[in-house]
């Protein structure tokens, strides 16, 4: 309760900071007003109307989707390298975020599902996880049973084989401008931040962290083994496929919406085991606030250390991950998540 308290009082210091600053630079003080006007209805200068379209139109909505992204990637972390019980697991390594760019990158590049506005590139990049997160499983069930082993190298195998069939798709884009958006947009933005996304990714993402917290006690029995989980009245393979399912709908949202970020659903789990213990509900309760932390000031770092030009989340995260991972792999008495 107390890590949860501290990152929550972080996280939301963090969001009135990042909403400040950029560009045109806003003090806390005031974005905090404009904020307060916002969501009570209170009045504003005629003078400050372009101020508060800069905070409550551009800004907010694309910090509470970094926000929300970040806590998405930082659970799904969790749950993955304790289902397959590998400690370098994430939706990388499974092929779900590779699928999902397919379906987004396809959507985007050729309009399709365009019937369904806002939402077809959620759509469709939900549909390319779901398919990915099939096909690694048809692909490493043997006899009906599911190996962790088998698991993480088939989806290391369709990872890349989805990356090539990506790579198509853009090589045989009709316009260079297409192109150029989706080599952009696979490195990972929240450009397209607005009001009319985040609905659908709060609710997934709200939604996917209450269900897998309510997974904790089984994330903790299926990271000691199968023969373990089955001993303890535990289906491991029945539990897999319901994580599969929602790990596939939780990437598929926010790869939709920022695009492949990579590392955070690597590194945070690691980062928050070694603060509160490998105890799931414990990690559940804390990783998604410390994720959701790092991806608010990661946004920042990206829209304003070589502004007016952005740069690509996934080279922040990269850049900050690598060392991290580093420095967590060289630390004496740190197993990677065992107890």
């Amino acid at each position: 309760m107390l890590a949860c308290s501290g990152l929550a009082a972080v996280l939301l210091v963090s969001v009135v900071v990042a909403i400040g600053l950029g560009p045109a630079a806003i003090t806390p003080q005031e974005t905090a007003r404009h904020l307060w006007a916002a969501l009570s209805g209170g009045r504003i200068d005629a003078d400050e109307v372009t101020t508060y379209q800069i905070i409550w139109e551009i800004r907010t909505p694309r910090v509470l989707l970094a926000a929300l992204v970040g806590a998405g990637l930082s659970a799904i972390g969790v749950a993955i390298q304790a289902m397959v019980r590998n400690a370098l697991a994430d939706p990388f390594v499974l092929g779900v975020s590779s699928g999902a760019s397919v379906g987004a990158v396809g959507v985007t590049v050729t309009g399709g599902l365009a019937a369904l506005g806002v939402y077809a590139v959620s759509v469709g990049a939900f549909a390319g996880a779901l398919v990915a997160s099939l096909l690694v499983y048809a692909a490493a069930s043997s006899r009906g049973s599911l190996s962790p082993l088998r698991l993480v190298l088939t989806g290391v195998a369709m990872s890349l084989g989805f990356q090539a069939v990506m790579s198509l798709i853009v090589y045989f884009a009709p316009d260079s401008e297409a192109t150029s958006m989706v080599l952009y947009w696979t490195m990972g933005s929240f450009g397209a931040a607005t009001w009319g996304v985040l609905p659908v990714v709060a609710t997934v993402v709200v939604a996917g962290l209450v269900i897998l917290h309510r997974y904790g006690r089984v994330l903790d029995v299926l990271s000691l083994g199968d023969e373990t989980a089955a001993s303890l009245g535990v289906g491991p393979d029945r539990h897999r496929r319901a994580l599969l399912v929602l790990v596939s709908l939780v990437t598929g949202v926010t790869v939709a919406v920022s695009g492949a970020i990579a590392f955070v659903g690597l590194v945070m789990p690691h980062v928050v085991r070694m603060a509160v213990g490998a105890a799931h509900a414990r990690v559940l309760a804390v990783a998604p606030l410390a994720g959701a932390v790092f991806m608010v000031w990661v946004d920042l770092a990206a829209r304003t250390l070589a502004a007016p030009r952005e740069l690509p989340l996934g080279v922040i995260t990269a850049l900050v991950g690598v060392p991290v991972f580093i420095a967590l792999m060289r630390r004496r008495g740190y197993t990677f998540g065992g107890r």
